[in-house]
């Protein structure tokens, strides 16, 4: 990996860049001057303002050069790295460690650490950690006359570095957890947006396949009428009559696709057109699953479990296929659904024979891009990202999930539920 990988998730805007630096600057500008002319506070006002003067320059650049809308993780440490010698330079002239600004030295990191790379950030928390210590023991004196009864014991004088240290590494720490998290929930949701924009466009590329095998029926049927008298035709010719058979039955396959196809555009999901009961939609999903995998789904309802039907929805079939799909995916031999309804709620049990959910991940289960700490578990598992998609998709239809490992079996087990009043209301 280079050190100045970039990735689209690790990024500046600009514009909100930019106008955080004019406000550090009017305040650094403001602050100067007041206590150099107001308060008759005796330091080196000329270069500071040169380094002020440098911070301003730095941000014409950004408005007037730098063309592009974004900061990509190298500029942005570019301008970030600027931005700590700037203020170590005018902390340098005023104070150093003593001087209480110095607080300001720990924000550009900071601001930078929840939206750029690891790397960056730690090169710039090393810089900042490496011009606090600068600042420590070597300095100009606090402006005067305010140096003349400033007088503090060095235990307290060496906690301030210390206490600054251990502040910036603390919030850097957090904020570089809190945005790595917050990204692959970005990119998972992201990838969830493409499922179902997909599965949307196969619903459309089912309207269009209608249409088609609505036009092509009568050309077809002309077809099948000329087939059929020539085989009464050609029947004893042995030559030709089994061709022409062959092409009677090739024309009466294409027949038996294209009324599939007009009755049922979407061939996978044959029941997407259709409002069904839960019962139903469970059942159209297991047979899915059992034309392409050898293993055996055992499905319990009670008989009087709610048979109404419920508005047809993509999310919930994707959501329990999602579900169902990672029993089958991880089970021996085995998958047991179960449906009980009353009244009030529905619930269903998804259980698996396999291994269950590793314990050192069952707590973050339903978060994207999950791995376990055993090493050889790693490769028997995915990312979470089935998981994530489905309990993310029934969560936004009422359904509240709960996975955890099976108290009956060996594997894991998804509980589904809603309340009957939100489940028909969808």
């Amino acid at each position: 990996m280079k050190f100045f990988e970039t990735s689209k998730f690790y990024t500046l805007k600009k514009s909100t860049y930019i106008n955080l630096r004019w406000i550090g600057i009017i305040g650094q500008l403001i602050s100067i001057n007041i206590v150099y002319f107001y308060l008759n506070f005796q330091f080196d006002f000329f270069l500071a303002n040169i380094a002020v003067f440098a911070g301003i320059l730095s941000n014409l650049y950004l408005i007037l050069i730098y063309q592009k809308t974004q900061l990509s993780d190298r500029s942005a440490l570019i301008f970030l790295l600027i931005d700590i010698f700037q203020l170590g330079v005018l902390i340098y002239l005023t104070g150093g460690i003593s001087n209480p600004f110095i607080i300001f030295i720990i924000i550009p990191s900071i601001f930078a650490s929840s939206n750029l790379g690891l790397r960056t950030n730690l090169l710039l928390v090393l810089t900042t950690i490496l011009v606090i210590i600068f600042l420590t023991f070597f300095h100009k004196d606090l402006p005067g006359p305010l140096s003349d009864h400033f007088h503090v014991s060095p235990y307290y004088y060496y906690s301030i570095p210390i206490s600054l240290i251990i502040a910036l590494v603390f919030l850097n720490f957090f904020a570089i957890i809190f945005g790595s998290e917050s990204r692959l929930r970005k990119e998972a949701l992201n990838k969830m947006e493409e499922v179902m924009a997909k599965e949307h466009e196969m619903l459309s590329l089912g309207g269009q396949a209608a249409a088609a095998a609505h036009s092509l029926g009568t050309p077809l049927s002309t077809i099948k009428i000329i087939s059929q008298e020539l085989k009464e035709q050609f029947k004893n010719n042995k030559d030709i009559f089994p061709d022409i058979e062959l092409l009677s039955s090739q024309v009466e396959r294409c027949n038996q696709i294209l009324k599939r196809l007009s009755l049922n555009p979407n061939e996978e999901d044959d029941f997407i057109d259709e409002d069904l009961s839960i019962r139903n939609y469970l059942k159209e999903i297991i047979a899915s699953f059992n034309e392409t995998s050898g293993k055996v789904f055992i499905f319990n309802f009670d008989q009087d479990s709610n048979s109404k039907k419920i508005t047809k929805s993509i999310e919930i079939v994707y959501g329990l296929r999602n579900f169902i799909g990672n029993a089958n995916k991880y089970s021996k031999s085995k998958i047991y659904i179960s449906l009980k309804s009353d009244n009030d709620f529905t619930e269903i049990s998804i259980e698996d024979d396999g291994d269950g959910f590793p314990n050192d991940i069952l707590s973050k289960i339903g978060e994207p891009y999950l791995k376990p700490f055993n090493e050889k578990l790693k490769d028997k598992s995915g990312l979470g990202l089935g998981i994530f998609i489905g309990k993310t998709l029934l969560e936004k239809n009422f359904a509240t999930i709960n996975c955890r490992n099976s108290k009956t079996r060996s594997g894991a087990e998804i509980i589904i539920k809603w309340q009957n009043k939100d489940l028909f209301k969808i």
